[in-house]
């Protein structure tokens, strides 16, 4: 379920921390519940058993599932409760037992910049974008054209920085294709 088309509409999601190293079964698990899931994939290189490399895909973090929220948050905390994995569903803040919830815009922004096509991709901790320092930037021009995120400098090259809960990602950009945002808030 989690490499499909992505398509546009206005139902948020969730970020779930994984406390099992078995994240094909937790996939599983959601597909059993019909929740529709997504997981960050690249491309790695391997050595089979006749040394011949070959390129699979895999799962950038093994530890993080987003799940679209398709039911209400009471009855989705009841079925993780339920979950024969042990699994944590990020927080609005430490101490609110509220889900936070990305929105459907940042999400398929997210999908779009964890295209496993792209090369100049990095992934990085929440942490490490919040230090971060940059501008909110649109793109406005060129293949990433209508994304939206931080632009940041990093080793004398330019990056759109997507953060969501749990990690963040990086997509090389050259900084005349965007445009500052003014924060409304």
């Amino acid at each position: 379920m989690d490499n499909k088309p992505i398509v546009s509409d206005q139902t948020p999601w969730y970020s779930i921390k994984l406390f099992s190293p078995r994240l094909s079964a937790v996939r599983d698990w959601a597909t059993e519940n019909e929740l529709e899931h997504f997981v960050p994939m690249e491309y790695a290189d391997i050595l089979d058993h006749n040394n011949h490399r070959r390129r699979v895909l895999r799962p950038v973090v093994s530890n993080l599932l987003f799940v679209k929220k398709t039911m209400t948050e009471q009855a989705f905390r009841a079925l993780v409760s339920r979950s024969p994995y042990p699994m944590s569903v990020f927080r609005k803040d430490k101490d609110s037992r509220e889900y936070y919830e990305i929105s459907a815009h940042e999400m398929r922004e997210f999908q779009i910049m964890c295209n496993p096509e792209i090369e100049l991709r990095k992934y990085i901790t929440e942490e490490e974008a919040e230090l971060k320092a940059g501008t909110p930037v649109l793109v406005k021009y060129g293949p990433l054209k209508g994304l939206s995120g931080k632009l940041v400098r990093a080793n004398k090259k330019y990056f759109l920085v997507k953060e969501v809960p749990g990690m963040a990602v990086m997509l090389k950009v050259a900084r005349w294709c965007c445009t500052p945002v003014l924060d409304t808030k």
